[in-house]
């Protein structure tokens, strides 16, 4: 675990909200509102702290599920938000601001992880640590209320109403090998199924499901806009936000079961996000309609790491394939990360603790993306002084 997302202070913060749910409870959403000691500069990809910090809690108390949370290759039983709050664009890095409340959200879709906050919350930290930056939990309280799944499913409304799913932050999903940024509504409840049937301990036949939703789901307005974001610990993710309204056919009423576990589902996104990487920030979603804000200098600053290692990997992707290295694309998006982010100003080390890689490792792929780099534009410069003679 990285070391500077790690923190041992323990201690009970000042104003903790009373928290309790039943034993049963199976999904439940915090949120913690944070105060920065000072102005403090903070890297774009603080997410991979946030993510860190977390695991590193469920540790302290239960070092069996911080590893399955870690490692298990099945969904993820939680997700984490970004902070909500103002950050400020320095440079090419953000700014927290001193005095300012800042919030942040935790999100547990399983038995266990539900368990573990509430043993976390007997005694939690008084401080969250983001390398340079230290934040002050003030408070802590419930977000989206303690439930089951089963009580998803029978509280489902039988009104049939339209529904709205807003993304607050950039969602995408895997199609295909690729990135697919857009919530066709299989692929949005494709990503929901999922996790149900991981979880909930009531699993529904996928295939006849899906099908269902794609004859039955009409999209009856959105506003959606592209985004490109540096997203878990390798490459960039591309990725839309914004809202889309929902509803049904008539014909899809006949399916009583199917109707029902569709508002389940709708009623789940909240707690689980949308799509792939949630468990680093993306794909928090709401059900009311948010208008996504356009081109604010945050999003900008966000999107220069994300674009940078886009054009990175595409040019080391070409350039080991003429050369005909192994695992291609797997090594030219590692390469183009750490040296994205030490172009970004990132320090070696601060880079190996977050990739979960040997400082040593990093210092020696960061050496050969450079001379890489190097290569190709003696590349173009040799190319563009041979047309320049030809002329």
């Amino acid at each position: 675990m990285p070391k500077s997302a790690t923190s041992s202070n323990r201690k009970t913060p000042s104003k903790t909200t009373s928290l309790a749910w039943a034993d049963d409870t199976e999904l439940v959403s915090l949120v913690l509102d944070l105060e920065a000691t000072n102005s403090t500069n903070l890297y774009s990809q603080y997410t991979i702290g946030l993510h860190a910090w977390f695991l590193d809690q469920v540790r302290q108390i239960n070092p069996t599920l911080s590893a399955y949370l870690h490692d298990s290759e099945s969904e993820k039983p939680f997700s984490i938000s970004a902070l909500e709050g103002q950050l400020f664009p320095t440079g090419k890095q953000l700014q927290l601001q001193a005095n300012q409340i800042y919030r942040w959200q935790i999100n547990a879709i399983s038995q266990p992880v539900v368990k573990f906050l509430s043993e976390w919350l007997i005694q939690p930290p008084t401080t969250l640590k983001l390398r340079d930056a230290v934040l002050q939990i003030k408070q802590i309280s419930i977000i989206h209320p303690p439930t089951t799944y089963k009580h998803l499913l029978q509280s489902s409304t039988t009104n049939h109403k339209n529904i709205n799913l807003s993304f607050l932050s950039p969602t995408s999903f895997r199609r295909k090998g690729h990135h697919f940024p857009l919530p066709v509504p299989v692929n949005l409840f494709h990503s929901y199924l999922r996790r149900w049937n991981d979880f909930s301990g009531m699993s529904i036949e996928q295939e006849a499901f899906l099908e269902w939703i794609d004859e039955n789901v009409i999209i009856h307005k959105y506003r959606l806009e592209s985004v490109k974001v540096a997203a878990g610990k390798r490459g960039s993710v591309t990725g839309f936000t914004g809202a889309i309204s929902l509803g049904l056919s008539q014909s899809a009423l006949t399916n009583i079961e199917f109707t029902q576990l569709f508002y389940a589902l709708v009623q789940l996104a909240p707690y689980c996000g949308t799509g792939h990487k949630t468990t680093f920030g993306l794909g928090q979603t709401c059900l009311n309609w948010v208008e996504p804000e356009l081109n604010t200098p945050v999003e900008i600053v966000n999107s220069q790491l994300p674009k940078r290692i886009e054009e990175l990997t595409a040019m080391f992707t070409a350039q080991r394939k003429r050369i005909g290295g192994e695992r291609t694309e797997k090594i030219a998006t590692t390469w183009a990360t750490i040296l994205a982010r030490r172009e970004m100003g990132e320090s070696l080390q601060a880079i190996s603790e977050d990739l979960e890689m040997p400082y040593t490792t990093v210092k020696t792929y960061v050496k050969l993306a450079r001379k890489m780099l190097i290569q190709q534009e003696s590349g173009v410069r040799s190319q563009e002084s041979g047309v320049g003679s030809q002329e």
